[in-house]
Formats: C-alpha cells, structure tokens, sequence
C-alpha cells in the first residue's frame, strides 16, 4: 500500500509541482529512511506524530546534521500533507514536528576587486568570450545557474538592458542588465554566429552548437577563478551571492533585492513581495557597481 502511495507521490512532484529529478530523488530518499525506522507492520496511512518522532530521533542519533534532519522532516510534512490532500488520511501527523536548529552559514562573497579581476578576461577567441558574457551576466543579475543555462537568444533585450529569466517553480521575472554585461553579451552574439552551424536558440552553446551544460559552466568558471589567479573556488552561486551582498550594501533595499534574485529568503524569511519593474531598475541603475559602467572600446577579433 505504501509503494502505491509513494509512485503517486512522485508522480504528483514531477508532474504537478514540476520539481527537478534530483529533488524527486531526495524526497523519496528521506521516506525511505524513515520507513525503514518504523515498526514493519506500520503504515503512512495510520502513523502518529510519535512514531514520526521516534523516527527522526534515531536518524538524529546517527549523527546526520540539523540541515540533513530538515529536509528528512521536510519531505515527511509534504508526504502527509499530500496524502491528506487525497483524502487517505484525516490529518497531517507531522505538523507539529521541528528539525534541530541550523546555523545558517551563507557561502563567503567576492569583494569587488575580485571580481573586477575575475572579468578582466583578456582573450578574443570565441570561448573566452563567451565565458566572459556568462561570468558577466552572472554578477550583473544575479541569475542562478539553471536560470542563465536555459537562456535563449530572445530573451535578451537589447532595447531595454533587460533579460527575462524563468526561475523556481516556473516563476518568470524580468531582470536588469548591466552596460558591461549587455556589451559582454553583445560580443559574445558577434561570435556565436561563427560557432553554431544550425539554427539554434540557446544563448550559450559549446564550440559545436548545442546549449551550454550545467557542469560545463561550473567548469569553466573554476577554469578561470584558477587562470585569474584568484585565492577562492569560482563558481555560479559565489558570484550572485556577491551581487546580492554588494547590491544591498549599496543600495540596503532587501526588498528590491530579494525581487531581482526572485529569492524569498535572501537572509530572513521575510515574505515575498512584488515591486514595480521601474524602481528595480531604478535601484539597479544607482546601486549595480558595473550597471552604467564605461565600456572599453573593443579590440579586433584575432584569428582563431
């Protein structure tokens, strides 16, 4: 019976919350290791707030960390909250359940010397080039790796500095884009023409045409952390939390930032709120260390 609820449950995450496999995968992984912590003749349609307890109690015990403990009870909450959401079960036995307190450790940012260093690419062969628009982008929106890696050639406005991203949850946002970013992106599209050998809509593609991968883009930006010389591991994450960090200590507006990274909790829980387009950009414009930056004439491609 357990097994028939567990295959709609994943069914209802993949097709209905749309959530990535990977997610899938853990939640699944976590009632696993909780099922196996119940007593055998114990099923998820009749369990108690006690037997859940005693559950992640022993889990605790094994040493796991407060955060590996919340997404284990996390995937426990929405489990039941689905099965009560079906009618199999009359109330959510793990409503009152909490995981342990976590210290929240945030990944250490950039300052901007570093990253003035890091974008100081000096190569005009086409991936260097590339590289430079997507490292770009990364500090000039604060985009999250999944959202620049989906990106297609239309969804950059030229005429507007901005970019349409779809983010979590199939939520989409329009984000601004830096003079030093667009310019950036601007070469890169000079280049890409030479690179794709059929009609492709990514933006960012490899040398034979097809769009640019996740590890591939965590991987050339460790490339370049290391070319650059730089004391810290490059990485997606690393450069729009340093946009988030230095956009609020510019700006101090949690709110505007909170809505250009399209992030509920940028250090709090604070509720999600909607603002208008303008005063984003308007925000972005005074406070973006590289948002109306003077660009550098461009020197003449050489051979490659």
């Amino acid at each position: 019976m357990d097994v028939e609820w567990f295959q709609k449950f994943e069914s209802y995450l993949s097709a209905e919350r749309q959530l990535s496999k990977h997610t899938v995968r853990n939640y699944l992984y976590e009632l696993e290791r909780v099922s196996k912590r119940l007593d055998e003749t114990t099923s998820w349609l009749d369990v108690t707030r006690e037997q859940l307890q005693g559950a992640l109690s022993q889990i605790h015990r094994q040493g796991l960390s407060a955060r590996s403990i919340s997404l284990t009870l996390s995937a426990i909450k929405q489990f039941c909250d689905f099965l009560l959401k079906e009618g199999a079960i009359q109330a959510n036995p793990a409503m009152s359940l909490s995981a342990p307190k976590q210290n929240k450790l945030l990944p250490k940012n950039m300052d901007l010397d570093s990253v003035t260093h890091l974008l100081e690419i000096e190569g005009d062969d086409p991936l260097s080039v590339r590289d430079k628009a997507i490292m770009e982008l990364f500090y000039s929106s604060g985009l999250r790796l999944a959202e620049l890696a989906a990106l297609d050639v239309k969804d950059i406005s030229f005429s507007e500095r901005q970019v349409k991203v779809m983010g979590k949850g199939s939520k989409e946002r329009i984000v601004p884009v830096g003079n030093m970013a667009m310019h950036a992106i601007e070469c890169w599209l000079t280049c890409r023409k030479g690179v794709v050998a059929c009609e492709d809509d990514a933006l960012f593609v490899t040398g034979k045409g097809k769009r640019l991968a996740h590890r591939s883009i965590q991987a050339r930006l460790t490339k370049w952390g290391q070319e650059q010389a730089l004391n810290m591991r490059v990485h997606p994450h690393k450069l729009r939390h340093s946009f988030a960090t230095h956009m609020l200590e510019s700006s101090a507006d949690l709110r505007a930032v909170q809505e250009l990274l399209g992030h509920a909790n940028l250090s709090t829980t604070q509720i999600y709120t909607s603002l208008d387009f303008q005063h984003l950009a308007k925000v972005y414009d005074g406070a973006h260390p590289r948002a109306k930056a003077k660009v550098k004439p461009t020197p003449k491609a050489g051979k490659n």
